[in-house]
């Protein structure tokens, strides 16, 4: 079974999750946009082992910490999609743009592809490709626990912004409504930013997504 625990990091207040195995206790960290510190003191209380680190998509607020967090913890970086490679490149510059910390470079170890799979100890979790809001943009589900971890694509009554380079609305919406609503009205997610939800409830009132 999969547990799940919300650290909100950075000033952008991003929803980084610490996810493991309830059998195991091996965790995976999503997003580590920055404040370590407080994502391990949130570690040391679950009491688990973090294996790995999975990436929705290459945004500063997400994954400005990855590379220190990986290498203080020896682990891989799973995700995003290859063509995040685009904004992963860029996080220096993001990181003097919106006034982070200067980060450490990396490249992820695996990047993903629509319908590829990656392990938290015994739960397999799905990868969906959901471009738009970035162009490597991934979802992480686990069809078990019925929980989605969706990064920046959706949020409780929005969607993720597509006005930065290489944002494409209609290919957001097309995600959304093809690929995220259809895994069913009783699926709960964690968004990157905000409290979480449900598909069923976004598809009934979300202005962006709903009809």
């Amino acid at each position: 079974m999969l547990e799940f625990k919300i650290v909100p990091v950075t000033p952008f207040a991003q929803n980084c999750s610490i996810l493991w195995c309830s059998e195991t206790r091996k965790a995976a960290v999503v997003d580590p946009g920055g404040d370590i510190d407080r994502i391990e003191a949130a570690i040391a209380e679950a009491g688990v082992t973090v294996e790995k680190v999975l990436l929705t998509h290459g945004h500063i607020d997400h994954a400005g910490a990855t590379a220190e967090l990986a290498r203080k913890l020896n682990v891989p970086i799973e995700g995003p999609q290859e063509e995040e490679r685009f904004w992963i490149d860029q996080l220096a510059e993001q990181s003097r743009m919106f006034g982070f910390p200067q980060v450490e470079d990396f490249t992820p170890d695996t990047w993903l592809n629509d319908g590829d799979q990656v392990t938290v100890g015994q739960v397999t979790l799905e990868v969906i490709h959901c471009p738009g809001h970035t162009p490597g943009h991934v979802v992480f589900f686990d069809p078990q626990s019925k929980l989605a971890i969706v990064g920046d694509v959706l949020f409780a009554g929005s969607i993720g912004r597509t006005d930065f380079p290489r944002g494409d609305h209609g290919a957001l919406i097309s995600a959304i409504k093809g690929k995220l609503l259809p895994l069913g009205d009783d699926i709960r997610f964690i968004p990157g930013h905000g409290p979480m939800s449900t598909f069923g409830a976004e598809r009934r009132s979300n202005p962006y997504v709903c009809g």
